[in-house]
Parts: structure tokens; C-alpha cells; sequence
């Protein structure tokens, strides 16, 4: 999460605007308003300064975003070491591995510096300092404005503010937008792109759980794993080079090992992703019945064909892990999530809202003129949803589905060059240098057979629930010529394609033609899914005018009629922090879940040979012998998992969990099921973030790894 101005416990209004004190993502523009007392009253023993100061070391200095908001870190060392997720690394861990060298599978841990693995592509981000530019973004802004000429005027602002920006050149600006267009700050990063591999657990403790834990209380996952940071020898951000040296941050988190107790104060801080809080009733069913209902339907079939791949080999697991990761932790989010829904009554809430924000625009005429038609125009946008259903279904089927149609449309810009092959001569021997590069990669975790299951399936899924106008040619050509046998056609253009081996490609960007380009089945078939998908994003346009102008005068009324400081923006991947408590909860009916998990529970769920539960002999072995040591709870146990009503969301992934004196105790890694809501409805009673406790972190590293030289780089305290 991220701050700047932070410290708060201020009253959130979500769906009924009832205050929560652990509900809230809060900016830190929001520094002035906070009320420090009540999280003093918590247990914090904190300053705003000590969170975030421009001038001084503070804790914001020891967060990192990670690949510009994908995952949070934290600093744990003067030398540059931090600490994510397990998941949040995964790609990187499979990235090294192979079937001589399964790191998934077995772990890593570098036994010096120089055995650290570097990480092409991998960067991580700094926040150095945050301003609030609303005033300079929306100066010559008026409401009569219409959408176009309104956004035409803050891009054109947005680019002034940015180019009068006086930043080191070693630093970079983003400007984003908050409250639905409402509000504009400007945040200042430092980015470092030298990120080495340093440790990761074997699977059977990073992963442990698999897809059936995930999203699930009690946990036992040790779902972390660590990096370092270098930079050039004169301590600035630079590219990967044997001569640079580990970063010396301006501050490192302290690692606890005194533990907690239930009801202590914690303190979450990272970068959480997207939640959409503050979403009409209209919104929400769109929701549940487009974007989840979607990703539900096209991911299951997706990921059957992936995991009947996967279980041919050790070589297929390796390749397809982390797309199935990826793929597998939404697909269940999103049954999760319309259940909440559901089960919450959700809309009926949403809609008692709206009626309150109706009544309270009808009591006088500066308002009617003002807000009057903002729900009108939300409401008319979710009443035609053809072309949005459409666009939603192109992506999961097509861009997210299988992965040779984005392969060849990357070869789009190649095709206009041949177009004049002899005028853009070194230009295609450039890009054809890049795409072999390119290339390279993607071949080294792809399976053409199980793509070409994967075109089969998920072609069929697109035409049978999108109208024939958003259907790309080559259904037609399916319907047709193939008589409906979807696995027919994917034979047929795997077969003839160039992007189906490495070999054939190679031979192509070697004398790249466009002829040759223009007849691959692929390709047209790429280019045939881009045309449909501009086609319905170009006719969905005045729906998505009428709702960015509808929830903008929505959200700018919500903020009116009941105080600025009762709100928090929604997450866009900027530095957010919460507040909350550590405790246990009651998921349904006589069932209470403890606020902890222990080794032993580990050990309970182990099921010998199996890939999400097996447990290696050696853990047993240190169970039954209790070999915890300094890592032990005061009555001798070894704690793996707590959970805390912090408010996150993904992005949060990796985040540090603190206590109340500023000192390391967590990794945030997860949601509870019976809260998927969360992102949309925050659930008080039932929200749970699900947290890696530090002691078991340093246990497996130290005791379990015997990688005790991480350890030491660290600052322990009791």
C-alpha cells in the first residue's frame, strides 16, 4: 500500500457508509486528516512521520512495488534483500528452472552473492514522494464540458505538470487519476532493474495447498520468497552488470520475532491492484454476469486442458506452472466473488445507496443540475451489454486463451514493413531481430498440441455465446467447411502455421516475405480477432463516455453529501496502507477458526505423492524432533500462518504485515473465501487477510535450508 500522507482511521463509508476501523486503502494525501489517536488506541506506537517522510528515512522507503504493481516487497537488510510472495516470484523461480535444475520443485538458495540469479525484465519501484496536482489537471475544466473536449484538456494539462516536474534523471513521474477524474496526484518513483533470485522454499512449502487451499482458511502455505536489489557502484538505478554492488536502502524493516497476540494492532502497506467499492447495483450485476461469468466459463475449460498437459511430465510442469497459476487463482476468485455477492444481497445495498444519493440531490436544484443525470447515465450505459460481453469474451478466449494468436499479431508491424521491403530494409532486419529474441522465450514454455486444445475449445465456448456480429471469419469458415468440428480446424492451421515451432519461425525471420506472412492461417486469424475486437470496442465507446461521465459526477456527489474524509479512492496500484487487528472470525454457524496455524497442522494435511499436500520426510523430521528454536511461540510451537482484517486486494501480494512499533511480524499472501466480495463490498465480520508469519519464514530459510547466512544480514529484534 502506499503513503503519504497517511495515518488514518477516519470513518469509510462503503455500501451503507457505516465506518469500519479496519476497512480502507488510504492515500497518502490523506496525512493531514488522520486520526492518529485512534490507531494509537490500536497499539500503533507510530508517527505520521515515521511512515512517510521526504526528508528522513521512513517506512514507505523499506516497500517496493514489484514489476510496476504486480506484486508488493519488503526490505529486510542494509543490503539490498527483500522478501515477496512465493506466488509473486513464481515466474522468475520457473524462469531458472529445468529438469536438471528444478527450483519449482526443490528450492534454491544461493549460497553467495554471486550465485544470485538475474532476472531479465524484472524491475522493482521506490516511492519517493507524492503531490496532489488536482488543481493544475482540472484548471481549465468545466462541467458543461462534454466528455471528449473535457478529457482533451486534461491530457494536454496532465503532459504540462509532468514536463514541468523538476525530477532527478534517474527517477519518473506518473500522474493518475483518482475518485473517478475527481482527483489527480502526482507520484515520484525510483526504479531498479538489477533484481536477483536469492531464495525460494521447495514447492511443497511455497506452493503447499495447491488450488485447493487457495483463497482458504486455515492456511499453511510458506508463500515467500527473496530477491536483492543491486545497483551500479555509484549506488544509482543501472542495468544488470557483473560490477554492480547491493543497494543500500534508506530503510529496512526490523524482523520481529516476539510474535503477536490476538486483537495486537497491524498494519499493512503495499500497492494493491484494482477494487471497485464504490460500483452502482447496475455495476455489480455486470459484474457477476459479464467480466466473473466469463472468466468462469472460458478459464475452466482452459485449465483442464493445462492440467492434463501438465501431468504428462516434469518438463510440462515446469513450462505451463506459472501460466496455470496465473490463470487458475481468478477462475476461482471469480466463483467466489459472485457467491459473496450473492449471498450479501449485495445489489439490494448498492441500491439502497443510490436512493439515499437521489433523495439527497432532490432536495435542491444546484444539485439536480449537477448530479441529477449521473445515475441515468450509469444506468443506461449497464442496459446494453452486447458489445461489452463481446470485448470480455475476445479477451479470455482469444488473448488470454490460447497463446499463438498474440504471438503472430506481434508479427503485424514486420508484415507493414515488408509492404516496401527494399526502402525498409534495416528496419526489418531490426525487427526481425527482436521477434526471433522474443521468440526464444516463448518457445521454451509452450506446447503446441495442448495450444492447439486450447484454440479448439475456447473457439467453440466464443461462438456459442457471442452474437454471429462479433464472431471473427474463421467461425464462419468452422461452421462451413469444417462442418462445426472445432478440432479439425485448430489440426488444420497448427499444421500449416509458421508459429507453431521455433524452427519454422526461425526459417521465416531468417527471409522474412509478406506473402508468405499474409497466407499463414494464424496470422489471419490473429488479425481477424483484433478487427472484431476494435469493432466492438469502437461501438462500445458512447456506453463507456456515459459511464466514466456518470460515475465521475457520482463519486464527486458520494463526496459531497457526506465529507471528503469519509472515503478512500479505489485501488490503482499506488502505495496504499490499512489498518487492522489480528483476529480469529466465524465463517458460518458453530464454526470459529483460530487466528493461527501451526507446523503441526502442516503436517496433518500431508498426503504422501500428492503435488499439492506431499511433505518432505526432512519436515517431519524436524517436526517430530521440535526443532523450532528461536523461531518457537511462547508455548513451543511453530507458527506457519495469522490472519488480520486488513483491507487488501491483489497487488497487496507480498506485502509487509507490521506491528504497531514498525517491525516486520508478516507477508500478506491471500483472501479468505467467504469475503471474495471484498473488492467490491468490504465484509467487516468475515474480511481476512491471510499472512505468512515472519518466524516461520526465518525457520525454513535458517533451520529447514540452512541458508543461515540470509539470515544474519538481517536485524532481528524480540
Amino acid at each position: 500500500m502506499k503513503i503519504r500522507n497517511l495515518i488514518l482511521l477516519v470513518p469509510a463509508l462503503l455500501l451503507a457508509f457505516s465506518a469500519q476501523a479496519d476497512e480502507g486503502m488510504w492515500l497518502p494525501s490523506l496525512l493531514n486528516k488522520v486520526n492518529i489517536e485512534k490507531m494509537r488506541e490500536m497499539g500503533a506506537q507510530l508517527t505520521p512521520d515515521d511512515i512517510y517522510n521526504i526528508n528522513q528515512s521512513s517506512l514507505k522507503d523499506a516497500v517496493i512495488s514489484l514489476n510496476g504493481g504486480s506484486c508488493t516487497g519488503e526490505l529486510v537488510s542494509d543490503q539490498g534483500l527483500f522478501l515477496t510472495n512465493h506466488h509473486c516470484g513464481y515466474g522468475q523461480i520457473q524462469q531458472h528452472s529445468t529438469e536438471d535444475n528444478n527450483y519449482l520443485r526443490d528450492g534454491f538458495w544461493a549460497p553467495t552473492k554471486a550465485d544470485e540469479l538475474p532476472n531479465q525484465g524484472m524491475f522493482v519501484s521506490f516511492l519517493v514522494r507524492v503531490d496532489d496536482v488536482t488543481d493544475q489537471v482540472l484548471d481549465n475544466v468545466t462541467h458543461e464540458m462534454d466528455e471528449e473536449t473535457r478529457n482533451d484538456s486534461i491530457q494536454n494539462a496532465i503532459a504540462r505538470v509532468r514536463n514541468n516536474a523538476e525530477v532527478d534523471s534517474t527517477h519518473h513521474i506518473s500522474i493518475k487519476s483518482f475518485y473517478r477524474g475527481n482527483q489527480y496526484l502526482m507520484l515520484e518513483y525510483e526504479t531498479y532493474r538489477d533484481v536477483r533470485l536469492v531464495g525460494a522454499p521447495p514447492h511443497f512449502i511455497g506452493k503447499f495447498g495447491g488450488d485447493t487451499d487457495n483463497w482458504m482458511w486455515p492456511r499453511h502455505t510458506g508463500d515467500f520468497s527473496m530477491f536483492r536489489i543491486y545497483t551500479a557502484p555509484d549506488g544509482t538505478p543501472a542495468e544488470f552488470s557483473e560490477e554492480n554492488i547491493p543497494l543500500e536502502p534508506r530503510h529496512h524493516f526490523p524482523v520481529s520475532l516476539k510474535g503477536y497476540t490476538e486483537n495486537d494492532f497491524s498494519m499493512v502497506m503495499g500497492y494493491p491492484g484494482s477494487t471497485n467499492r464504490y460500483l452502482t447495483s447496475g455495476g455489480v450485476k455486470f459484474t457477476m454476469d459479464i467480466v466473473n461469468q466469463t472468466r468462469i466459463d472460458v478459464r475452466k475449460a482452459k485449465l483442464d486442458i493445462i492440467r492434463a498437459y501438465m501431468a504428462t511430465s516434469d518438463k510440462a510442469t515446469i513450462q505451463y506452472a506459472s501460466k496455470h497459476a496465473r490463470s487458475s487463482n481468478y477462475y476461482k476468485y471469480s466463483i467466489g466473488q459472485n457467491r459473496g455477492l450473492e449471498r450479501l444481497e449485495v445489489i439490494a445495498q448498492k441500491k439502497k445507496v443510490e436512493e439515499d444519493f437521489q433523495n439527497w440531490i432532490s432536495q435542491n436544484e444546484d444539485r439536480r443540475e449537477k448530479y441529477g443525470e449521473a445515475l441515468n447515465l450509469i444506468e443506461e450505459a449497464y442496459s446494453d451489454t452486447e458489445d461489452d460481453k463481446a470485448l470480455y469474451y475476445l479477451s479470455e478466449a482469444f488473448l488470454r486463451g490460447p497463446e499463438i494468436f498474440l504471438l503472430a499479431y506481434r508479427y503485424k508491424n514486420l508484415n507493414e514493413l515488408l509492404d516496401d521491403a527494399k526502402e525498409n530494409e534495416e528496419a526489418i532486419k531490426s525487427a526481425a531481430s527482436n521477434l526471433k529474441e522474443s521468440a526464444e522465450k516463448f518457445f521454451k514454455d509452450y506446447n503446441a498440441a495442448t495450444d492447439e486444445k486450447i484454440a479448439a475449445a475456447l473457439s467453440e465456448i466464443y461462438a456459442k455465446n457471442i452474437s454471429e456480429k462479433y464472431h471473427p471469419e474463421f467461425i464462419s469458415t468452422i461452421t462451413g467447411r469444417y462442418n462445426n468440428d472445432y478440432e479439425k480446424w485448430a489440426e488444420k492451421i497448427f499444421k500449416k502455421s509458421i508459429f507453431t515451432n521455433q524452427e519454422s519461425l526461425f526459417d521465416f525471420l531468417e527471409k522474412p516475405k509478406r506473402r508468405k506472412l499474409e497466407k499463414d492461417p494464424v496470422f489471419v486469424a490473429a488479425k481477424e480477432i483484433m478487427e472484431v475486437r476494435q469493432q466492438a470496442s469502437d461501438n462500445n465507446e458512447p456506453e463507456k463516455t456515459k459511464l466514466d461521465r456518470g460515475y465521475r459526477l457520482f463519486l464527486d456527489g458520494l463526496l459531497a453529501m457526506n465529507g471528503e474524509e469519509n472515503y478512500y479512492p479505489d485501488a490503482n496500484s499506488t502505495m496504499r496502507l490499512t489498518n487492522g487487528t489480528i483476529s480469529g472470525y466465524e465463517p458460518r454457524d458453530a464454526v470459529y477458526y483460530n487466528y493461527y496455524t501451526t507446523l503441526d497442522g502442516y503436517i496433518e494435511k500431508a498426503i504422501p505423492g500428492d503435488r499439492e499436500f506431499d511433505v518432505w520426510p526432512r519436515m517431519k523430521e524436524l517436526h517430530a524432533n521440535k526443532e523450532f528454536g528461536q523461531y518457537a511461540d511462547k508455548n513451543g510451537a511453530l507458527r506457519t500462518c495469522f490472519i488480520s482484517n486488513n483491507d487488501i486486494t491483489g497487488g497487496n501480494s507480498g506485502s509487509p504485515v507490521i506491528n504497531g512499533e514498525g517491525h516486520l511480524i508478516g507477508i500478506a499472501f491471500d483472501g479468505n473465501w467467504e469475503a471474495m466480495s471484498g473488492d467490491i463490498a468490504f465484509e467487516p465480520e468475515l474480511q481476512k487477510c491471510i499472512n505468512v508469519d515472519i518466524r516461520y519464514v526465518l525457520w525454513v530459510i535458517d533451520t529447514f535450508a540452512g541458508a543461515t547466512h540470509l539470515v544474519d544480514e538481517m536485524t532481528l529484534v524480540e
